[in-house]
C-alpha cells in the first residue's frame, strides 16, 4: 500500500513510521496508510515556513488570491470524490461529507477575494503636518492544529485566511483522520505556492502539536480541540509571546417554549443533537423544555430518533453514521452509565449496535428528567447523546441555558418575536439560533464562543483578519 507522506518545503517526505487509517463504518476497510513524523519534521517545516515568509508576505495580493481561488476550484470540482473519502475516514454520512467539502471549497474562494480586500486607514494626526497610516501585516509562521470531526472544513477555514493575509503555514491534522488533510495538502501543493509557504506534518498530537507550539519560529497558533489541550497550548503560547486562537468545547442549550411549533422544535432538536453522530462542538446537548410542551415534545423526539437509520456512512439510506473511533465510542457509552448512575432516566438508546459490517455504531440516546447540575449536563460528551431539562418559565429556561462553563452556541424554538429578540440579547453564547439547529453556521460570518468555548479572536469571515494579521501604525512628516 502506498504511504502518504508529509509535505515540507515543497517535497513529499517520509516520516519515522506509518499507520493505517481505518473506516469506522467498516473496520475491514483501510482508507490508506499515512506517515507519522517526529519532532525533526516539525523543525524542517518551521524552518521552511520561516524562510518563505518574507517573500510570500510581499507578493501581490492578486497572487495569493489566484492561488486560493485555484485551490477552491479544484476542491469543488472533486466534491463527490473528496466527500466519499471524508465519509469513509470520519464516519459522517455521504451527503454531509460532500457538504463539508463544498464548504471547504467555498471558504478558499471567499478568502481569495478577502486577500484583495485588506484595507488600512489614513487619519489626520493631532500634530500639524504629520500623516498617520494604520495598516495590517501578516503575523508570520502560523501553526495550525485541527480536530477530527470536520477533517477538511476546519483546516480550510484556518489555512485559507492564513495564506490570504500573507502568512506561512505548518499544518498538523488530527491523527485519526489524515486522509482528508492529505488530499487538501495535495491540492494546495499544485496551486503554485512558493516552497515552504504551506507545510503538512502528520503524527502524534502530543509530539507534533507540542513541537509546533514550542517552536520559536512559530508566531501564532490556532487550535480546535479539547478544553484541556487548549489550556495547555494557551499557557505555552503566553510564555513565549505567541498569538493564540482556541476553539474548544460546548454544552449547547436549545430552549423549547410552550408556544413553539412542535414539528419545527423536534426537527431542530434532532438535527442539532444527533446528526453527524452528535460529533459537533455546536451540537444541542441540553434540551430545555417548558412544562406545557414537555411531554408532547419528548414523545415526538423519541419517535423521531427511534426511526433514524443508523448505518454505513456511504449507504444512501443512512441518516447517521458510526462514531469516529473505538475510544470515542467507549467514552460515549461510559457517559450513558454516568447519566443513569446520576439519576437521569434513559428514555431511549445509548447502546452499541451491530451492523452487517463491523463498525463503531451506537443508537442515539435521550435522557429525560435531568437537572442542570448532573455531570451529563455539565461535561461535553461529543456523541449522539442529549438530555431534557424541564423549565417552568421562560426566565427559568434562560437561567438554565446560561448556567454552563461553555458558551459556544445556543438556540430557542418559539413563535414569539418578544422571546426570540430577548433571548438573542441575553444568551451568554457566541452564536444564537432561533428556530434553526444550534449546529450549522455560515462560512462568511464570525464563528466562535465565550467562556471556556473560545479564546482569542473569532474565526471565519472578514473577522479572521483579527487573528492572522497584526496592526502597524506609521507616522510621517513629509
Amino acid at each position: 500500500m502506498t504511504i502518504h507522506n508529509n509535505f515540507i518545503a515543497g517535497e513529499w517526505l517520509a516520516g519515522r513510521s506509518s499507520a493505517d487509517n481505518v473506516n469506522p463504518s467498516d473496520l475491514s476497510d483501510v482508507v490508506g496508510n499515512y506517515t507519522l513524523a517526529g519532532q525533526d519534521a516539525v523543525e524542517q517545516a518551521t524552518d521552511a515556513a520561516s524562510a518563505a515568509f518574507e517573500g510570500w508576505a510581499r507578493v501581490s495580493p492578486e497572487v495569493r488570491a489566484d492561488a486560493l481561488d485555484k485551490i477552491g476550484t479544484e476542491i469543488l470540482a472533486r466534491r463527490e470524490e473528496l466527500g466519499a473519502l471524508l465519509s469513509r475516514e470520519e464516519g459522517k454520512i455521504l451527503a454531509d461529507g460532500i457538504g463539508e467539502v463544498i464548504r471547504a471549497g467555498r471558504v478558499f474562494k471567499f478568502f481569495a477575494a478577502e486577500a484583495l480586500r485588506l484595507n488600512g486607514e489614513k487619519v489626520t494626526s493631532v500634530r500639524p503636518g504629520v500623516e498617520v497610516e494604520v495598516t495590517r501585516e501578516p503575523e508570520g509562521v502560523v501553526g495550525i492544529i485541527t480536530p477530527w470531526n470536520f477533517p477538511i472544513a476546519i483546516p480550510a477555514w484556518k489555512i485559507a485566511p492564513a495564506l490570504a493575509y500573507g502568512n506561512t503555514v505548518v499544518f498538523k491534522p488530527a491523527g485519526i483522520v489524515p486522509a482528508s488533510a492529505w488530499a487538501l495538502a495535495d491540492i494546495i501543493s499544485r496551486a503554485g505556492l512558493p516552497e515552504g509557504v504551506f507545510n503538512l506534518v502528520m503524527g502524534s498530537g502530543s509530539e507534533i502539536g507540542g513541537a509546533i507550539v514550542a517552536s520559536p519560529k512559530v508566531r501564532a497558533v490556532t487550535f480546535t480541540g479539547s478544553v484541556a489541550t487548549g489550556r495547555r497550548i494557551a499557557l505555552d503560547c503566553v510564555r513565549t509571546g505567541k498569538k493564540v486562537q482556541l476553539e474548544l468545547g460546548g454544552k449547547n442549550p436549545l430552549i423549547v417554549l410552550d408556544d413553539a411549533d412542535l414539528d419545527v422544535a423536534v426537527s431542530v432538536a434532532v438535527n442539532g443533537a444527533y446528526f453527524a453522530t452528535g460529533q459537533r462542538c455546536t451540537a444541542s446537548s441540553r434540551l430545555i423544555v417548558q412544562n406545557g410542551i414537555h411531554d408532547r415534545f419528548v414523545a415526538a423526539v423519541i419517535d423521531r430518533i427511534g426511526h433514524l437509520k443508523i448505518g454505513h456512512a456511504l449507504d444512501p439510506g443512512s441518516e447517521i453514521g458510526p462514531v469516529v473511533s473505538s475510544d470515542q465510542l467507549e467514552q460515549d457509552i461510559s457517559y450513558i452509565e454516568v447519566g443513569k448512575n446520576g439519576g437521569a432516566h434513559l428514555a431511549l438508546g445509548g447502546e452499541k449496535l451491530k451492523r452487517d459490517r463491523d463498525g463503531y455504531y451506537m443508537s442515539p440516546a435521550l435522557f429525560t428528567e435531568t437537572t442542570n447540575d448532573m455531570r451529563i449536563n455539565r461535561e461535553e460528551i461529543f456523541g449522539p447523546v442529549a438530555s431534557v431539562i424541564r423549565a417552568s418559565t421562560y426566565e427559568e429556561a434562560v437561567q438554565i441555558a446560561n448556567d454552563t462553563p461553555f458558551g459556544l452556541s445556543s438556540g430557542i424554538c418559539t413563535t414569539s418575536l418578544k422571546y426570540a429578540h430577548d433571548f438573542k440579547r441575553r444568551s451568554a453564547a457566541g452564536m444564537v439560533m432561533v428556530n434553526v439547529p444550534t449546529a450549522g453556521v455560515d462560512y462568511h460570518v464570525a464563528f466562535g464562543g465565550r467562556k471556556e468555548s473560545s479564546y482569542g479572536p473569532r474565526e471565519q469571515g472578514a473577522y479572521a483578519r483579527e487573528f492572522y494579521t497584526v496592526i502597524k501604525t506609521a507616522y510621517t512628516l513629509p
